[in-house]
């Protein structure tokens, strides 16, 4: 039976999913309308362009059609959507070779094996970064933050903190180790507090890190 727009929300996405491979659209197109505007943001956040974004998007739904039946519930569905779309994006980087003349490797000439940057002063934030983003008056300071700092960093944070995926899950998409991941996750939390604190910060909570406060970070991240 097709799916009305009335009730298609109370469905699970596992529902829609068995649904859309018996073959009723309406349960794809519901889907899509459900998590259209996450990809869409998902892909901004690591290709930038608008149009690009809408592209990679256009990918991710057009594979999630190809490959329906691929999907064996060994994750949540979003995570598996989120992978499919964030490895469309990192294919598009690839393909206009983004930034040809400054590799992913680059921007902080800080080798990670050597010690962290270490930021003038750091307050901590009276809200989350998911607090803030969730407000419209603050989200395009924030995306404008992000968008500063080096791939290597924003990739990583844009797929832990913000689309929730596991720290080996990231590692796996960014084909990088675990370590790489949890290093470059703290240094773009700090660099983004560093860029934020005028904004959100806590003056009474101002403090300069030195080499043990990153490293205590580094082991509980």
């Amino acid at each position: 039976m097709s799916l009305s727009e009335e009730n298609s929300p109370s469905l699970s996405d596992e529902q829609l999913l068995e649904d859309a491979r018996k073959g009723d659209f309406s349960a794809f197109e519901a889907l899509v309308n459900r998590y259209e505007r996450r990809i869409y943001a998902l892909a901004r956040r690591i290709v930038s362009r608008p149009h690009d974004a809408e592209e990679v998007v256009q990918q991710t739904f057009l594979t999630l059609l190809e490959h329906l039946d691929d999907f064996r519930g060994d994750s949540a569905f979003s995570t598996w959507l989120l992978r499919i779309a964030t490895n469309h994006a990192l294919a598009l980087l690839r393909r206009q070779a983004v930034r040809a003349t400054l590799p992913l490797e680059g921007g902080s000439h800080v080798n990670e094996e050597n010690g962290l940057p270490l930021p003038q002063a750091i307050a901590e934030w009276r809200e989350s970064p998911e607090e803030i983003l969730a407000r419209k008056e603050t989200r395009e300071l924030v995306e404008n933050a992000l968008q500063s700092l080096d791939e290597k960093y924003r990739l990583v944070f844009v797929l832990r903190d913000i689309e929730g995926l596991s720290t080996a899950e990231t590692a796996r998409l960014l084909n990088i180790s675990e370590a790489n991941a949890k290093i470059r996750l703290m240094r773009a939390r700090l660099m983004l507090r560093e860029k934020l604190t005028h904004l959100f910060g806590d003056p009474e909570k101002a403090y300069a890190p030195h080499h043990h406060d990153e490293l205590d970070d580094a082991a509980g991240n």
